[in-house]
């Protein structure tokens, strides 16, 4: 005789069945309503196999080549591995929408890890069933690596776009720089608006070119090279200068060795238009070009520097680095190592008596091959600076949604830079961390949450990021009252008394804060 736990696991499976959620993506912003179109055509499907689609996840403007950046599917994956799913049923338009992946086991990978977890896909435009048949793996691997193929014969066109209009004199995206401005000209060549940090050209015909910037900054930059060139300072010491006289970056930064550095090797700054110095076709690493694969036009803006000024301070520097021998170059790599433990080209740029990374990249043909050649490995590095750097982005993120969506309930709130707390109608002080994922060697995880207690927030908001840290996998709305400890260390699953605060997005957060009418109330 079946219990009743038996029955009701049966009950859930069976519901389970026809519940569904679908993956979007669109390749590119331009691609308006590309992610309403797949919608349309996987809710037909959908009511057409009798499925409930019960939630959508969303990847806009994301290239299909990697999982990086994709923070919808990489969701959508943790989602069908770690946590207790409503679903059984995953719609995707067709092939090409879960993704172009260059190697075809990739995209078989990610469609194994939801069969594994009792999970189907289905394409819904494809003329086939998804039904693990030699025929369906068949078509899914030739789809596949015409997806592939399709992809690496695009880079290659785009590419071959982009010399073009780089022979031309055209910009071809990135920031102008400090001392300099992107601007916006018609297909004829009129100007027609300077862009601003962020802004992008609207019409395929328009171009983009560089020119001139404020007459401060301009005179900044020539004062570099004067310095550099002229009274021998080094990187550092200019930048020790600009500094102590608060004058910020094009980014509103402090000045560092690197980006003087950056400024004094930049042959923008005397109207060249340099192009394909690195690599980085379909996402694989970024190689540098030897020199003779630049692509270039000379003269196609506006100097703000003499081109003698800076071919002195190109020879200046090319004679600083041609003094170290390889043995030398690698010798200095190995004693910041074990001076700092790890290493990155801002690392490197940020030291005064050894080449910079773009020198090692110069001479060893790349920054991971000189690495290779001291014994040093710097994926695990990399990958916990990138996260550092994606949660410090997020929490910024997160800090001025929350504010947005106070502001849009016509509540006011401010943001204190200082203690980093919200202030909300000035009787809630709100404090918000962000959790890393932590994977311990027995497969589970954690999170490490340090709460704010020493600013005695009224209430504390706990983001749990994800298994990859890409992207926010829950939230956990505590009131201070309730933090017994300011250091609280987080399982899956964590009881009542800490998960009865657990949310899925912050709606009942700012339900909280919304004003409301004493009669309404009562």
């Amino acid at each position: 005789m079946r219990n009743f736990s038996e029955t009701n696991k049966s009950a859930d499976n069976k519901t389970r069945e026809r519940k569904a959620v679908m993956y979007v993506r669109m390749s590119t912003d331009h691609q308006k309503y590309s992610t309403e179109n797949q919608a349309d055509a996987i809710r037909k499907y959908a009511a057409k196999n009798n499925l409930e689609i019960i939630d959508t996840y969303a990847d806009h403007g994301k290239s299909g080549l990697s999982l990086n950046g994709r923070k919808a599917l990489q969701r959508l994956l943790f989602d069908v591995e770690h946590t207790q799913i409503e679903f059984s049923v995953i719609l995707v338009l067709d092939i090409t929408r879960w993704g172009r992946f260059q190697n075809t086991d990739e995209a078989a990978t990610h469609e194994h890890t939801c069969y594994k977890a009792g999970v189907e896909i289905h394409y819904v435009a494809e003329p086939f069933q998804n039904d693990g048949s030699p025929y369906a793996s068949l078509v899914k691997n030739i789809k596949r690596t015409m997806s592939a193929e399709y992809s690496r014969e695009l880079s290659k066109k785009v590419k071959a776009g982009q010399c073009r209009l780089i022979r031309l004199g055209y910009r071809q995206g990135g920031p102008a720089g400090y001392g300099l401005r992107r601007m916006l000209i018609d297909e004829k060549g009129n100007p027609k608006i300077k862009l601003q940090p962020g802004e992008y050209k609207s019409l395929q015909t328009d171009r983009v070119i560089l020119v001139p910037g404020l007459d401060d900054e301009i005179k900044t930059v020539q004062w570099m090279y004067q310095k550099f060139t002229s009274n021998g300072l080094s990187e550092k010491e200019i930048s020790n200068i600009l500094n102590h006289k608060d004058i910020l970056t094009d980014f509103g930064r402090k000045w560092t060795r690197g980006t003087v550095h950056q400024v004094l090797t930049n042959e923008k700054y005397i109207g060249n238009n340099v192009f394909n110095r690195t690599s980085n076709t379909l996402q694989e690493h970024k190689v540098s070009n030897p020199k003779e694969l630049w692509v270039r036009s000379d003269g196609a803006f506006e100097a703000i520097v003499d081109p003698k000024i800076f071919q002195a301070a190109s020879k200046i520097i090319h004679e600083r680095n041609q003094s170290f021998s390889n043995e030398e170059m690698l010798e200095c790599l190995h004693t910041l190592h074990e001076k700092t433990g790890w290493l990155s080209g801002l690392v490197i740029d940020e030291q005064c008596n050894m080449p910079s990374s773009g020198a090692y990249r110069y001479r060893f043909g790349s920054l991971l091959r000189a690495y290779k050649l001291i014994g040093y490995t710097p994926e695990r590095d990399y990958r916990y600076i990138e996260i550092n750097r994606h949660l410090r982005e997020l929490h910024s993120e997160i800090i001025t949604d929350t504010i947005e969506r106070i502001q849009n309930l016509g509540t006011h709130v401010s943001y204190d830079e200082k203690t980093g707390l919200l202030h909300v109608n000035g009787e809630l002080r709100v404090s918000i961390v962000i959790a890393r994922c932590l994977a311990t060697k027995a497969g589970t995880y954690r999170w490490k949450i340090q709460f704010d207690s020493g600013l005695e927030p009224d209430i504390s908001i706990a983001v749990r990021m994800d298994a990859l840290n890409q992207a926010p996998l829950d939230y956990y709305i505590i009131p201070s009252s309730h933090i017994k400890n300011p250091k609280t260390r987080l399982a899956e699953n964590n009881g009542w008394t800490l998960d009865a605060f657990r949310f899925k997005n912050l709606d009942i957060f700012f339900k909280l804060t919304e004003r409301v009418i004493i009669s309404e109330a009562a």
